[in-house]
């Protein structure tokens, strides 16, 4: 793709001012661990709430979107449900208040606030930290994957070189480039950087997201959309077939598409993300950035807020950018694709329609900002992980009266550590679409059984979390090793079984080893669920406790949110389709249930920050927050 000296001027400016920007503020970083890892938990929920929407606007993630709205239509706005999306709601309802109140720095760490220090716990410990540099690694490759793909598309350079006898592509040597530089400016600046260049890196997106939108719907007419799509791609709502045949239009090869993503049975395939979604939201968030923006937070209330601030920023501005992607590729596009013969790659959608639209000088903004929410997802991965290793290995276990110095050191190496791996497995990635599903369905099946457990049940046991995260990840390994013909998805339910069955194998092999902890963790915690003998000890100690008894009004609010979340969604992909009528009805939608939320969940935040009478090691932060009101 040519580029002219001021677009590639601008990419180069963003790239470098990133980097300094990292250098600049790195002194914030290099106090301590608290420092580096949560800033000091110092930083406004605003400001995470945008850093963690720009995480999740990530270009690996934006090419598949706009590949799977491509092929599938409006029904795929029902396919993100694989993560599922909306496990952002269930964290903004309650999960985000509960975990920030444990006042933990990682996942791992809160697995101790949740089970003591026993050996069931200390194994819970363990496996959580593995469950989490793992999942890490998959998503580096993700990343890694994506970057370079879209990199080769846009960018002028053939970067191809031969090293021996090893041959690196064009694609791997800019996947490369990018990802030593984003590594470089968040191993020196830790969280401070990550939410500084994500804050920047949002508005970025945010205009590009604008200068595509007014572009795609002024080149694009309703009837030339119409005349591009089969029957049926405009339509929501489906069967138990997905009935979508492209054999009557100019890209017949696209139902060779739908045939190798395994999707041709829709109904089917919407009941096991429908089931997957619950148990996965249920478990709360992985343990990586998203987790770690929670536990930055000041407050619960401000964790809760910065949640929902996500989804409130994101969705439009992102699916706005992917519909007209969409409609570009669908219009004008027919002729490289076919072009591709049998190889035909639909995750090239995006970067071919920017090289045939957009203007010089729009170019290199929006190249810019594409890069940018590249760079924003990989160094909030980057700065995740090492805490995990550095935090909740070599602190608790090696080495726990280091240097602040030398714990920030050794985190740095673990990132690079990390970043290698990561860059190696994605040497053998083949596609996003498969390492998106494997990471979705498959590894995250092990993860839903034990964190399920361990919000609502009282008897469960760090045992039993141990042996239901090691028997979901067998599972999850197994099925990718040996079983990789069959769509992740409907796999899940065997890995949530199995995973379970290590959960009730774990928690009854002994009895339930420190119960102080758990009705510690109950009173700071305050989760509803199935606490009925800790709930009368805690109550028999300390009458003025009160429990949660907001199950049946945040369930109602999981509903309303996700239905609020779909709306974001659809909303943008209507407008520029111009089906007005749908773009009224779900706006009236959006707004109905925003006024709901407003006034059953964010009028009710207030209360978050009380504390109970017996809520127990309150951290200066808080006391420090609760001053300031």
């Amino acid at each position: 793709m040519p580029l002219s000296y001021i677009d590639i001027s601008i990419i180069l400016a963003y790239v470098v001012g990133m980097i300094f920007l990292g250098f600049y503020i790195s002194r914030k970083a290099s106090k301590d661990l608290q420092s580096y890892f949560l800033g000091g938990n110092t930083m406004k929920w605003y400001y995470l709430g945008l850093s963690n929407a720009s995480g999740m606007f990530d270009i690996s993630g934006t090419m598949w979107t706009v590949s799977i709205l491509f092929i599938y239509g409006l029904k795929s706005a029902w396919i993100p449900w694989l993560w599922p999306v909306w496990n952002q709601v269930f964290v903004f309802v309650y999960l985000a208040i509960w975990m920030r109140r444990s006042n933990t720095m990682t996942g791992a760490q809160w697995i101790t606030f949740r089970f003591g220090d026993g050996k069931g716990a200390r194994l819970s410990h363990i496996i959580i930290v593995t469950f989490a540099v793992v999942s890490v690694i998959g998503f580096i490759a993700y990343f890694f994957e994506g970057i370079g793909k879209f990199s080769t598309s846009i960018l002028p350079w053939d970067l191809s070189m031969q090293i021996g006898a090893f041959h690196l592509s064009s694609e791997r040597v800019y996947a490369l480039i990018l990802c030593v530089l984003t590594t470089l400016y968040t191993i020196k600046g830790g969280m401070y950087s990550v939410v500084a260049t994500e804050v920047l890196q949002f508005f970025i997106m945010t205009i590009c997201a604008l200068v595509i939108g007014y572009i795609a719907y002024t080149n694009i007419t309703a009837e030339q959309v119409s005349a591009a799509v089969p029957a049926g791609w405009k339509d929501m709502w489906f069967g138990w077939h997905l009935d979508l045949d492209w054999s009557a239009t100019s890209m017949p090869t696209v139902n060779e598409k739908i045939a190798s993503d395994g999707f041709g049975m829709f109904g089917l395939l919407f009941m096991m993300m429908l089931f997957k979604g619950i148990f996965a939201s249920l478990a709360g968030p992985v343990p990586s950035y998203d987790m770690q923006r929670i536990l930055s937070t000041r407050t619960p209330s401000d964790a809760a807020k910065m949640s929902v601030s996500t989804i409130l920023v994101m969705y439009m501005p992102r699916y706005l950018m992917v519909a007209a992607f969409a409609v570009l590729g669908l219009v004008y596009l027919a002729p490289e694709l076919n072009a591709m013969g049998g190889q035909i790659d639909f995750e090239k959608v995006l970067p071919l329609t920017i090289a045939k639209f957009v203007p010089v000088g729009l170019q290199g903004l929006l190249l810019a900002g594409l890069l940018a929410s590249f760079m924003g997802t990989f160094s909030a991965f980057v700065n995740a992980a090492p805490a995990y290793i550095v935090n909740d290995i070599y602190k608790k276990y090696i080495n726990p009266n280091a240097s602040d110095k030398k714990y920030l050191r050794l985190s740095v190496i673990a990132s690079c550590a990390l970043v290698f791996v990561g860059i190696v497995f994605g040497f053998n990635a083949a596609s996003l679409t498969k390492i998106t599903l494997w990471i979705t369905s498959a590894l995250y099946g092990g993860y839903a059984a034990a964190n399920v457990l361990k919000w609502i049940w009282w008897r469960f046991s760090g045992n039993g979390y141990f042996y239901g995260m090691l028997f979901g990840l067998i599972a999850s390994t197994v099925k990718l090793v040996f079983f990789p013909e069959f769509v992740d998805i409907f796999v899940f339910p065997y890995i949530l079984g199995f995973s379970f069955l290590g959960c009730i194998i774990g928690t009854y092999m002994q009895p339930l080893e420190n119960r102080e902890a758990v009705k510690a963790f109950y009173k700071q915690t305050r989760p509803w669920g199935f606490w009925g003998p800790i709930k009368r000890e805690v109550l028999a100690e300390d009458p003025n406790f009160k429990p949660n008894n907001d199950f049946g009004r945040d369930m109602v609010n999981v509903f309303v949110g996700i239905v609020w979340q779909m709306a974001q969604v659809v909303i943008p992909i209507y407008f520029m389709i111009r089906e007005n009528m749908q773009l009224l009805s779900w706006s009236i939608v959006f707004f109905a249930c925003t006024w709901i939320l407003k006034k059953n969940w964010w009028n009710r935040l207030k209360y978050q920050d009380e504390p109970t009478p017996s809520t127990v090691n309150v951290t200066t932060n808080q006391a420090v927050c609760a001053e300031e009101k």
